[in-house]
């Protein structure tokens, strides 16, 4: 069985075709015969060796990828699910040692897996869980009511998107951030207002919104350049896990995914928004296997809009 891994950590050029064991599903689990894996930002940390305190004891190749869909073509004796051979699905994955979505077959909890949406192929099915779930926790977390104010940052970005469109779905304002080349984009997707991007986005966001922003979801990372935005008591939430300096009674949210893993059920609500036009699906381009490292590059070299893909016959 055919991964894509890297055996030795550094630049793109690292990333190899290597040769997996067969795995199989056992109780409480399905496989995947996986299709399409999404290239993100994270899978990036892991081959360049940010993560490799955390490898230390375990053997290589190791396996990136945090976001698979495909196909299921096992399931594990005395698993209970709704889930069928050959159901068109989509998972997100945690990657550890070998375990990671670039790879053709993989094994999972039956509860991290729901059906991919309707009418959409693997490559974009792919570039849906982990994003979305991030962008899910995020306004879970932030907790706003229908017709209070969010703030976007990084709003063209597939997080930034999807934090948009999920919270039009719940009747917030939106207000988001975009250069000019992506400011039709961001508008598409649904912001109420967009202000330019860039260092000093809490006085653009300010100008705007002069009591400032009910709750502000950090996609560009900027962090104390951004929170100026939230009004006294307001709420932030952060990707990367910034906690603030608890100034102005504002609450800080750090948003990792991992909290929502094996949450097939918010899967399943997402897959419902995306065949009801709600949420969209942007796929940038798709890779062979062999060409993995040119996806990495693509994406380390900024301004990609909708994710790359490695797509397994």
């Amino acid at each position: 069985m055919r991964g894509v891994g890297v055996n030795e950590f550094g630049d793109p050029d690292v990333l190899k075709v290597v040769e997996l064991s067969e795995v199989h599903a056992g109780t409480g689990e399905v496989r995947l015969r996986v299709h399409a894996a999404a290239v993100n930002p994270t899978d990036t940390v892991l081959r360049d060796g940010s993560r490799a305190q955390a490898l230390r004891d375990i053997e290589p190749p190791y396996i990136p990828g945090m976001d698979a869909a495909g196909v299921i073509d096992e399931i594990g004796e005395g698993t209970e699910t709704n889930l069928q051979v050959g159901d068109r699905v989509m998972a997100m994955v945690i990657p550890y040692g070998s375990h990671g979505a670039y790879r053709e077959s993989l094994v999972l909890s039956a509860d991290a897996v729901a059906r991919a949406p309707a009418g959409t192929s693997h490559a974009e099915a792919s570039a849906l869980p982990m994003n979305v779930l991030t962008a899910r926790l995020s306004l879970d977390q932030l907790a706003l009511k229908p017709g209070q104010t969010l703030a976007v940052t990084g709003a063209a970005g597939a997080y930034g998107g999807y934090v948009i469109q999920l919270a039009k779905a719940e009747g917030l304002h939106v207000i988001a951030d975009a250069s000019s080349a992506d400011e039709q984009l961001v508008r598409d997707l649904g912001a109420d207002v967009v202000v330019s991007r860039g260092d000093h986005i809490a006085q653009r966001i300010r100008e705007v919104a002069p009591d400032g922003v009910d709750g502000l979801a950090d996609g560009a990372v900027q962090n104390e350049l951004a929170v100026g935005a939230v009004k006294d008591g307001g709420a932030f939430a952060a990707v990367r896990g910034w906690r603030g300096t608890g100034e102005r009674d504002i609450t800080f949210h750090a948003t990792w995914v991992r909290e929502y893993d094996q949450r097939a059920d918010l899967l399943e609500r997402l897959r419902e928004q995306v065949e009801a036009g709600q949420v969209t699906l942007r796929v940038a381009a798709t890779f062979p296997p062999e060409e993995a490292a040119e996806a990495h590059r693509r994406l380390e070299a900024g301004g990609t809009r909708g994710r790359c893909v490695i797509v397994f016959d």
